[in-house]
């Protein structure tokens, strides 16, 4: 993702902003919508004027970007239905593309000008002011996970390899990986939708047959969230943990007394799920047990 493809289009109420996946960063290389809290684009705008910007400066105090074999600077972005970029290079070479259809490699290389010199346009960079590479990730996420470890966990519990070692132990600790991040969103939406669809609407088993043929039910609506071709595939792969399980005793903790209450806070709904099923953690109840 770029610092341009930040959404900033506020839906209704302002609660949420969406923004665009573009097709070539997707597996599917099918352009998709998504949606995110104010909160949490807020926080990825204090990363860019901190963390990011602290790491640009070093790198253009060193005159890193100066070296760099391949920079193209953006000198025009080109708003409408398809966001299109315009950039010129080291050389002079000028050229054109829809935002869309840039692959890794290309963003790398596109750049903004900024107050003192060239910016790296990628939005995620690493301390030394350079293109995070999406598989860097793992090794945050590794990082992040020994931590845990080293505060959860006894000293002989860390001991035996991770593969060897007990559930106890394997329970007292979170564990995460960047993909276990869409797995959460899944499962979240799913349980979401149908209390939705169960207690705000109060749709009757013909009105929901009649809403998910216009509209999709709440699994055709987490695939597309997710971007899947298949909604087998969301069922199979991403939601497998709960493939066992009713909807409605799912949702049984989490009916409210009065229809003109919020939905009800849903940590004790999941919190009841990661006891009863193999698969799911609640990183909550492992943290407030370990404290």
């Amino acid at each position: 993702m770029l610092t341009l493809e930040l959404p900033t289009q506020s839906l209704r109420r302002g609660r949420y902003l969406h923004g665009q996946l573009a097709s070539a960063s997707t597996r599917s290389k099918n352009s998709r919508t998504y949606y995110a809290s104010v909160d949490s684009v807020g926080q990825v705008e204090a990363y860019v004027e901190s963390e990011r910007a602290w790491a640009i400066q070093r790198a253009q105090e060193r005159g890193l970007y100066d070296r760099l074999p391949v920079v193209r600077l953006i000198t025009k972005v080109t708003r409408g239905l398809r966001l299109k970029v315009e950039w010129v290079d080291w050389n002079g070479g000028v050229g054109a593309q829809e935002l869309s259809r840039l692959g890794r490699r290309e963003r790398q290389w596109l750049f903004q000008l900024g107050p003192d010199g060239p910016e790296p346009a990628w939005l995620w960079l690493t301390e030394q002011g350079l293109p995070m590479a999406p598989d860097r990730w793992n090794g945050v996420f590794r990082a992040a996970n020994l931590r845990c470890e080293q505060v959860l966990l006894s000293e002989e519990d860390r001991a035996v390899d991770r593969r060897f070692r007990l559930a106890e132990a394997h329970g007292k600790s979170p564990y995460a990986t960047p993909h276990c991040g869409r797995h959460s969103f899944a499962l979240y939406m799913l349980i979401l939708l149908n209390e939705l669809f169960e207690k705000r609407y109060g749709l009757t088993k013909e009105d929901r047959r009649d809403f998910a043929q216009l509209f999709g039910d709440p699994w055709w609506l987490v695939k597309t969230l997710l971007g899947h071709s298949d909604v087998e595939t969301t069922k199979r792969h991403y939601l497998a943990p709960v493939s066992h399980l009713q909807l409605e005793s799912i949702l049984a903790a989490a009916e409210t007394a009065d229809e003109s209450q919020d939905i009800e806070d849903m940590d004790g709904v999941f919190a009841r799920l990661a006891q009863e099923t193999v698969g799911i953690q609640d990183i909550d109840t492992i943290v407030e047990v370990a404290s």
